[in-house]
C-alpha cells in the first residue's frame, strides 16, 4: 500500500478552473427571500436583550419587506417580538405606535407594551392600559399582567387600586404565583402599609427570599425593629437562603438594635455561606460594628476589602463619628482621594458633622466651599451638616444664612436651626422658628420640643414652655420624655422658682438622671439658695457618687459662702473617692492652627507677651467696675494670691491671645471645657466692651456671646 500522500502515477492532476464561474452561492443570489421567520424573530429576540438598537431596525425592516406572515400564520407574533425588542431599548414612543396600529392584539401584546411603561416610570399609564385590555379588548389578565400592574400601584403610590388587584387576584387564584405573592408584599411594603405586607406574609404559603428582604426592609426603615426580627426568625425556620440584599438588611437591623450578639452570629452565619460578599455588604458590616461601638472591629473589616467605593469609606467615616473619634474620621479623607474616590454627599455630610464635633470651623469652611464646588451644596443632608457645623463652632449667623437659603428642609433642618438657636441662648429666635415650621406644615417630632422647651428656659418664658409640654405635644401625639422635663426643669430654676422645680422633680414619675439633677443644683448655686443645693447634691452623690461636677459646685458654695471647713470636707470626701478635678482647658483656632491653653500656662511660645495683654486688658475694665469675684476661689489664702488666681484663667489667656494676632474687628471664638467661673464671666462681659469686639465662648453649658459689655446668656449659665 502507498502511503496516503503519495500520488499513483495513473491518476490525473485536477486543473484549476480559470473561466467565470457558472452558479454563484446561495447568499448572492438575487432576491432571495428566506422561506421562515424564524431566525429573524431569533435575531430580534438577542437584539433586545442586548439592546442592539441598530440590528433590532435592521430585522425591523427586514420583516416588512419580507411581506411573510410569521411562523404561526398570525402577524401578531413578529409584533410583539417587535414591541418587546422597542420597550427593551427605551423606544416606548415607537413600541406604542406599533401597539396602536395592530388590528388585533393578545394579552402579550398588551403585557409587553405595560412594563415597557413600568420600567420607563410611567406607572399611570399602566393602569389606564389596563383598564382598556379589560373594558376594550375582553382579556382576562394573567399573572404576568397583574404583577405589573400590582407594581404600577406601588411605584404610583395608589394602595387602593392595589387593593383592588388584591382582590381580583385572590378570588382568581392567581395570588398563589410567586410574581404576584412578591408584588404584593412590595406594593404593601412601599407603602408604608405594614399590616398588609404581614397579612400577605402570612396568609400566602411560599415565599422566596425576595419576598422576605422587602418586607425586612420596610420594617427597619418605619422603626418596627421587633417585627422584624419576627420574620428573621421566620426565615430561618424555612431555611430560606439569604442574599446580599439579605445581608446587609440584617446587618442594618443589628445596627439599628445596636444588638452586638446578633450582629456576630449573623457575621458567622455570612462566613459559613457561600456568599461572595460584595462591598454593600461589607459596608452594612462597618456600619453595624460602627454603631454597636466597637469601632476596631469596624476598621478591621473595612481594610480587609480588597475593593472600596465611596459607600465603604462613608461607612468607616460614619463609624468614627458615631463613636466621638473625630480626628481620625477626618484624617481619612485624603486616603480616600489618594485611592482616587471622590466623596458624595453623605461623606460631606460625615466631615462636616466631624469639624462640628471637634469645634473647627477653619476645617468646616473649607469643607462647605469644596462641597459646593462639588455640586452638593442643594442636597438636604449637606445643608443640615451645614447648619449643625456653623451652630457648633460659633457662626450661628451663618448657620441662620445656610437655613434661609435652603430650597428644601425636611424636619432635621428645622430642629437643626431650633437646636442651634437654643444651644446660643437665643430663645426667641428659635421659638420664631419653630412657629414658621409650623406654617409651613412640617410636623415637629420628640427632638423638635427638646430644642422649644430649651429655648423657653433660655428666655425664661415659663407660660409658654407649660403651654409645650402640657397641651401642644399632647395635641401632636408626642408623649413627653426624660430630656423634656429637665428642660422644663431648667425653666423653672433660671426663673428662680427652686421650690417648684424641686416639687415638680419630686413629684414626677420620672427616672431622674444626674443631669437633670445637677441642673437644679447649678441653679441653686447662682440664685445662692444653698439650703435646696446641699439637700440636692446629697441626692445626686447617692445616685453617682463619682459625679465630678456635683464635687465642684458643692464646693464653689460653700467658698462663695466662706465655709472653708465645708470646701475641705469636700475635697477630702473627693480624695477618699478617687474623684480629681479636671483642669480648665481653652482653645481657639487662629489661621487654622489650634492654640490650647491652660490656667496658669507659661508653654506657650508667647506666654510672656499673652500674660501682659491680660494685665493690660484688666486694668483697662477696673475703671468700669470690675472687681475681682475671689469668692470663686477655692482656697484659703490671702485676697490678693486669689486675685493672682483668677487672673490668669485659661479662658482669659485664650482671649487676650486672640485679641494678639486677630485683625481688628474679627470675632474671637473660644471653647472651654468645664463650666466658665463667674469672675471670668463678668471679666469677659467688659473686655467686649473696651475692645468692641464680639467675643464667643462655648462652655460645657452652652454658648455665650459677649458683646457691649452684655452676654446672650444673661448671666444664667
Amino acid at each position: 500500500m502507498l502511503p496516503c500522500k503519495i500520488r499513483p502515477k495513473s491518476m490525473p492532476t485536477p486543473k484549476l478552473r480559470t473561466g467565470p464561474l457558472k452558479y454563484a452561492p446561495f447568499l448572492f443570489k438575487p432576491n432571495l427571500k428566506p422561506s421562515s421567520l424564524v431566525d429573524p424573530i431569533k435575531l430580534l429576540k438577542i437584539s433586545a436583550e442586548t439592546k442592539n438598537l441598530r440590528l433590532g431596525k435592521i430585522l425591523h425592516a427586514l420583516l416588512i419587506t419580507s411581506n411573510q406572515p410569521s411562523k404561526n400564520g398570525h402577524p401578531v407574533f413578529q409584533t410583539n417580538s417587535l414591541i418587546y425588542f422597542y420597550v427593551k431599548c427605551d423606544e416606548i414612543s415607537v413600541a406604542r405606535q406599533l401597539f396602536d396600529e395592530m388590528p388585533e392584539r393578545n394579552v402579550v401584546s398588551w403585557t409587553a407594551l405595560m412594563s415597557g411603561y413600568l420600567h420607563n416610570g410611567l406607572a399611570l399609564e399602566v393602569l389606564r392600559l389596563y383598564k382598556k385590555m379589560v373594558l376594550l379588548d375582553g382579556l382576562c389578565p394573567n399573572e404576568y399582567v397583574f404583577a405589573i400592574v400590582i407594581s404600577s400601584c406601588s411605584d404610583s403610590g395608589r394602595v387602593e387600586e392595589g387593593k383592588q388587584c388584591h382582590g381580583y387576584v385572590l378570588k382568581s387564584g392567581l395570588v398563589l404565583h410567586q410574581y404576584v405573592k412578591n408584588a404584593l408584599i412590595c406594593m404593601y411594603s412601599r407603602c408604608s402599609d405594614v399590616d398588609g405586607a404581614m397579612r400577605v406574609l402570612n396568609t400566602v404559603p411560599g415565599y422566596d427570599v425576595f419576598s422576605y428582604n422587602s418586607v425586612i426592609n420596610k420594617l427597619i426603615e418605619l422603626e418596627y425593629l421587633r417585627e422584624a426580627l419576627e420574620v428573621l426568625d421566620r426565615m430561618m425556620v424555612e431555611c430560606v437562603v439569604w442574599d446580599n440584599v439579605t445581608y446587609v438588611a440584617i446587618f442594618g437591623l443589628c445596627a439599628r438594635l445596636k444588638d452586638l450578639k446578633l450582629g456576630f452570629q449573623v457575621h458567622g452565619q455570612m462566613l459559613k455561606s457561600d456568599l461572595e460578599c460584595d462591598v454593600f455588604v461589607s459596608s452594612a458590616m462597618v456600619d453595624m460594628y460602627g454603631k454597636c461601638g466597637k469601632i476596631l472591629y469596624a476598621r478591621k473589616v473595612f481594610d480587609c476589602l480588597p475593593n472600596r467605593n465611596v459607600v465603604s469609606w462613608t461607612s468607616i467615616m460614619a463609624a468614627y463619628l458615631q463613636n466621638g473619634y473625630f480626628e481620625e474620621a477626618l484624617n481619612l479623607f485624603p486616603k480616600m482621594e489618594i485611592e482616587g474616590i471622590m466623596p458624595n454627599e453623605y461623606t460631606f455630610a460625615v466631615l462636616l458633622k466631624s469639624s462640628a464635633g471637634l469645634s473647627v470651623l477653619g476645617l468646616g469652611d473649607l469643607l462647605h466651599a469644596r462641597a459646593e464646588k462639588s455640586g452638593f451644596k442643594e442636597h438636604v443632608i449637606v445643608g443640615n451638616a451645614l447648619v449643625i457645623m456653623y451652630s457648633k463652632t460659633g457662626n450661628i449667623k451663618e448657620a441662620n444664612k445656610i437655613f434661609s437659603d435652603m430650597i428644601f428642609r425636611e424636619t432635621i433642618t428645622w430642629n437643626a436651626m431650633i437646636c442651634g438657636y437654643s444651644h446660643h441662648g437665643l430663645g426667641k429666635e428659635a421659638l420664631t422658628v419653630f412657629q414658621d415650621m409650623l406654617v409651613a406644615g412640617v410636623c415637629p417630632n420628640y427632638v423638635t420640643f427638646v430644642g422649644v422647651l430649651s429655648a423657653c428656659a433660655h428666655s425664661c418664658l415659663v407660660q409658654e414652655g407649660f403651654y409645650y409640654l402640657n397641651q401642644l405635644m399632647e395635641q401632636m401625639g408626642i408623649e413627653p420624655g426624660l430630656e423634656h422635663y429637665t428642660c422644663f426643669v431648667g425653666l423653672l430654676s433660671r426663673a428662680g422658682l427652686l421650690d417648684e422645680a424641686e416639687n415638680f422633680m419630686r413629684s414626677t414619675p420620672v427616672k431622674w438622671d444626674v443631669i437633670a439633677w445637677r441642673t437644679l443644683l447649678n441653679a441653686c448655686h447662682v440664685h445662692r439658695n444653698y439650703g435646696i443645693g446641699k439637700r440636692i447634691a446629697e441626692t445626686v452623690l447617692q445616685m453617682d457618687p463619682h459625679d465630678e461636677g456635683t464635687y465642684i459646685l458643692i464646693s464653689n458654695m460653700y467658698a462663695k459662702a466662706r465655709r472653708w471647713d465645708g470646701v475641705v470636707k469636700i475635697r477630702k470626701l473627693m480624695r477618699e473617692r478617687n474623684v480629681k478635678k479636671e483642669p480648665g482647658v481653652s482653645w481657639l483656632e487662629i489661621r487654622n492652627i489650634t492654640h490650647v491653653f491652660v490656667s496658669d500656662d507659661n508653654k506657650h511660645p508667647e506666654s510672656s507677651q499673652i500674660y501682659e495683654k491680660v494685665g493690660e486688658l484688666l486694668a483697662k475694665i477696673k475703671p468700669l467696675g470690675y472687681v475681682p469675684d475671689i469668692a470663686a476661689v477655692l482656697h484659703d489664702v490671702e485676697d490678693e494670691q486669689k486675685e493672682d488666681y483668677l487672673s490668669y484663667h485659661s479662658e482669659k489667656l485664650a482671649i487676650a491671645y486672640g485679641l494678639m494676632k486677630t485683625p481688628t474687628g474679627a470675632p474671637i471664638r473660644v471653647i472651654k471645657n468645664l463650666r466658665m467661673c463667674d469672675d471670668c464671666h463678668r471679666a469677659v462681659k467688659l473686655i467686649s466692651k473696651v475692645t468692641n469686639r464680639l467675643i464667643i465662648v462655648r462652655d460645657a453649658n452652652r454658648f455665650h456671646h459677649f458683646h457691649d459689655g452684655s452676654c446672650s446668656c444673661a448671666d444664667f449659665w
